[in-house]
């Protein structure tokens, strides 16, 4: 394992930028909140996301898209990815704190190899969620932050830089937790008991104007498959 390698091993344990971010949620915790929450991709209504007015959507990676460590798309999500890309063309990303970021990342490689596997433009950038700005994407896309849509499992990271930045935000839950470090599942069980604790204090996330019922955009999930014989 090379120097990169074990620093992203490392960085995916301990998000410093994601421990600050848990301190300051505690003067404005409505950040962590997401505006839409859903089982997974295949529950998001990409069509009327799209009519309603949005532009783009930004993937976070891992347990979103693909299961940690891995480029390739998880299977059940494969035909919802599809269909996103159906509606939003070339407007759709990746932006991730493994592959695309600098520190881990320096010579682009995994960046690249993940383009190659799934057809998603992977946008790089120097700051790891949920620090820093959105000039990054906005560049990318070529259009304001609250015309886009962060879809992500972690309220901390993916969230937080996502409702700071005035995206759309969605929150998709884990489907791959074997491969993931038992610090990561911990700080997941924080992340949750936080987000419970908000919601029963009534809490509600940062209002957006693109947003009139959220439900809107949410899909039936998908039927559980049946059990072997």
């Amino acid at each position: 394992m090379g120097l990169a390698e074990m620093k992203a091993a490392l960085g995916q344990r301990i998000n410093l930028e994601a421990i600050y971010s848990a301190f300051m949620l505690v003067k404005e915790p409505k950040l962590a909140l997401p505006h839409v929450s859903v089982l997974d991709l295949r529950c998001i209504d990409w069509s009327e996301l799209r009519r309603r007015g949005f532009k783009g959507v930004v993937f976070d990676k891992d347990n979103t898209i693909t299961a940690p460590y891995s480029l390739c798309p998880w299977p059940p999500l494969t035909s919802s990815l599809e269909l996103c890309k159906s509606e939003f063309g070339s407007d759709v990303a990746i932006f991730s704190n493994s592959a695309g970021l600098h520190e881990y990342d320096p010579d682009g490689s995994k960046a690249r190899a993940l383009e190659e596997a799934i057809g998603i433009r992977v946008i790089r950038h120097r700051v790891k969620k949920p620090a820093g700005s959105a000039d990054e994407i906005e560049k990318h896309f070529g259009c304001e932050s609250s015309k886009l849509i962060m879809v992500g499992d972690r309220p901390f990271t993916d969230i937080v830089f996502g409702n700071r930045n005035g995206f759309l935000t969605i929150l998709t839950k884990p489907f791959s937790l074997d491969t993931e470090p038992f610090v990561v599942q911990q700080v997941r069980k924080l992340e949750a008991s936080f987000l419970n604790h908000w919601r029963r204090r009534g809490l509600e996330p940062p209002s957006h104007k693109l947003l009139f019922c959220p439900q809107l955009f949410v899909k039936e999930p998908p039927p559980s498959p049946p059990p072997p014989a």
